[in-house]
């Protein structure tokens, strides 16, 4: 899915849902994504383990990516990753 970022460039967005899934695998999903996502890239991961709270802030300082919004949706974890350039 494309969208206009405000700036007018086109920006995709990566829905991951990994709810169910458990440690270490939400993570290395997230990780493949963002290896695979362009530079501006959103990723929306829902998953429902509570061990991502800390393993998700913990890969995007080790990628240089951003967590620009983290939240909670029907029992679920959302977080909103953007792939760093």
């Amino acid at each position: 899915m494309r969208t206009m970022a405000p700036t007018g460039a086109t920006k995709d967005i990566i829905a991951l849902d990994l709810r169910g899934l458990k440690c270490p695998l939400p993570v290395l999903r997230v990780r493949k994504a963002l290896i695979a996502a362009q530079a501006g890239s959103l990723i929306v991961v829902q998953c429902t383990d509570p061990m991502a709270a800390i393993d998700l802030p913990n890969l995007t300082r080790e990628t240089g990516d951003t967590i620009e919004r983290l939240g909670d949706a029907d029992g679920a974890l959302v977080f909103h990753i953007l792939k760093a350039a």
